[in-house]
């Protein structure tokens, strides 16, 4: 296939890329009840791998901002670049997993790659595909759900090996991701920043105060949406233990349900064609903040019942999630889409940390009541966006 017929369908390379790229994101929780089995890594444990992770994004997509990475180069390159650097470190994770701090080191640094992909990855959409952002996003997004569910996919096909395979699994999908964003190469339809980048430039849309209502919405998604995936596997294992079957589904069943999350983001944009994004945003976020709300009061009934209803929280925790993405866009400065993304994403993604690190910890105090802890996200997330249209 020659360089040409690649980019003829770009949104689908890149889709893909970003699924195989995001995989690293939750590989470790892929395999956390394996870890808790042959290394007696706690819930809280776990938590903390999930957090420096997080950090480690934080990190990196403030550092694009204030030097102007995402604007001053070139987005594919550096998607790739992100890529192969993830794939080390988190293949690094298999010898260090036994070794604390050098666990926690590397997953900070596969997090610090992760913020060369998932943002430079909502910029190579927007310079290939600038109509329809909000449906092209929603694809973008969906993979990233997608990916994030693919280490517990890629663990329950290999419950028969050791653990090292799912995660060295993932780190082989993230070189194919590479490679493939790095043959497509950048958009036409963005412009090139040649100037010195300031992160106060990357802030700038918040002076607008229709981005600072988005910007709130999306804020108030983030603080909701990492907790809920990082509790799934527990979740799940709770009605699992409930139903007496075989723990083999946990890896399975914890894989559909944050998968379904790819569903509600391409219904979602669908939908944002015909109603527009702040629509759709607003809906998904109600609906999963009142699942938020009802899951722990049903804990008494059938776990089959209660199955049902994660899927349906995650077909709807990321449906907002592209939709306030292509809002934000809409405001930023054309020239600084790329810092002002990236800023947006290291505040949303600062407040998981204290959300996952939250309920990881009261987990085994709370049980299915620690969910209560994420209603504040989609509460406030409404609430900034009441006044806007």
């Amino acid at each position: 296939m020659t360089l040409h017929r690649w980019q003829r369908h770009p949104l689908l390379l890149i889709v893909v890329a970003q699924l195989f790229g995001t995989s690293l994101w939750f590989s470790v929780n892929g395999v956390g009840l394996a870890l808790s089995r042959d290394l007696g890594l706690s819930e809280a444990d776990l938590g903390r791998l999930t957090l420096t992770v997080q950090a480690g994004f934080i990190v990196g997509t403030l550092f694009i901002a204030a030097t102007g990475l995402a604007d001053r180069f070139r987005a594919s390159r550096i998607f790739a670049a992100a890529c192969l650097a993830g794939a080390l470190t988190n293949a690094g994770f298999v010898l260090a997993a036994p070794h604390p701090p050098l666990d926690l080191l590397l997953r900070f640094l596969t997090g610090l790659c992760l913020a060369g992909i998932y943002p430079l990855g909502m910029k190579l959409v927007i310079g290939w595909t600038p109509k329809y952002t909000g449906a092209a996003l929603s694809w973008l997004v969906g993979m990233l759900t997608l990916g994030t569910a693919l280490p517990h996919l890629l663990r329950g096909s290999t419950l028969g090996l050791p653990w090292q395979w799912s995660l060295l699994g993932a780190s082989g999908l993230a070189l194919v991701g590479g490679g493939m964003i790095l043959a497509l190469g950048d958009g036409p339809h963005l412009p090139t920043s040649s100037g010195r980048a300031r992160l106060k430039e990357g802030l700038s849309a918040l002076r607008v105060p229709r981005f600072r209502a988005v910007a709130g919405g999306y804020f108030g998604h983030c603080w909701e949406l990492y907790a809920f995936w990082t509790l799934t596997p527990f979740l799940v294992a709770r009605e699992i233990e409930r139903l007496t079957a075989a723990p083999g589904l946990i890896s399975w069943l914890s894989f559909g349900i944050i998968a379904l999350g790819l569903a509600g983001c391409v219904v979602g944009g669908i939908l944002s064609r015909e109603l527009g994004s702040l629509y759709v945003a607003r809906r998904a976020l109600a609906a999963s903040g009142l699942t938020c709300l009802a899951y722990p009061l049903l804990t008494w009934a059938p776990p089959t019942l209660l199955l049902v209803l994660l899927a349906f929280w995650g077909l709807t925790v990321i449906a907002d999630s592209p939709q306030f993405s292509a809002l934000a866009a809409e405001t930023a400065p054309r020239e600084r889409i790329g810092s002002t993304l990236a800023v947006m994403n290291a505040v949303g993604f600062a407040l998981t940390i204290p959300a996952i690190s939250l309920t990881t910890t009261l987990w085994q105090w709370q049980g299915a009541w620690v969910l209560w802890w994420l209603l504040p996200g989609p509460i406030l997330g409404l609430w900034a966006m009441r006044h806007i249209d």
